[in-house]
């Protein structure tokens, strides 16, 4: 493989790693917010943004951790069929099905930017009592979204060289 391929996927393989290393602790601030609330609930009156708050760390968990899943290969996989295949046919067959990942990642990006754009020219809150606006979270979306779509290809690029024969790392 070229020198660029080996250099985009150790670039992309670090930035995710170290971004889903730092989701990860997303949800200790997460319970943070979930304990605050249940204290207060109990001892005076609730605060108005935890509910909501505990959503949108929720959400920023589940989009910056994305393609630390994918990059760790912890997304759920039909084996049915795949663990009798041998180690270069499982590649091809994984360099076909990323392909069809990366073009619903490429869509649902598409959506999330016209969503964040939307948000931040009109102003755009949540509906409730709180009503933070709802960019920086669809921002956050929208990152993690360009994460998994990196390291799709990252993966994709990992595939057609064990298709080859070799080892990409």
């Amino acid at each position: 493989m070229p020198n660029w391929i080996r250099t985009y996927v150790r670039l992309i393989d670090a930035i995710n790693y170290r971004v889903g290393r730092f989701a990860m602790y997303l949800l200790f601030v997460l319970m943070g917010v979930m304990l605050y609330a249940s204290i207060s609930r109990a001892a005076f009156t609730p605060p108005i943004w935890t509910d909501e708050m505990g959503q949108f760390l929720l959400l920023g968990y589940f989009m910056l951790g994305g393609a630390y899943s994918l990059q760790l290969d912890s997304a759920v996989r039909m084996d049915l069929f795949y663990s009798r295949w041998s180690d270069r046919t499982r590649a091809i067959v994984d360099a076909v099905t990323i392909l069809a990942l990366i073009f619903y990642l490429v869509v649902l990006l598409y959506g999330g930017i016209e969503s964040t754009a939307y948000a931040i020219e009109y102003g755009e809150k949540r509906r409730g009592l709180w009503q933070p606006y709802m960019w920086p979270i669809k921002l956050v979306m929208c990152i993690g979204i360009t994460l998994m779509i990196l390291q799709s290809i990252s993966i994709f690029f990992k595939d057609l060289a064990r298709a080859r024969g070799k080892e990409l790392s």
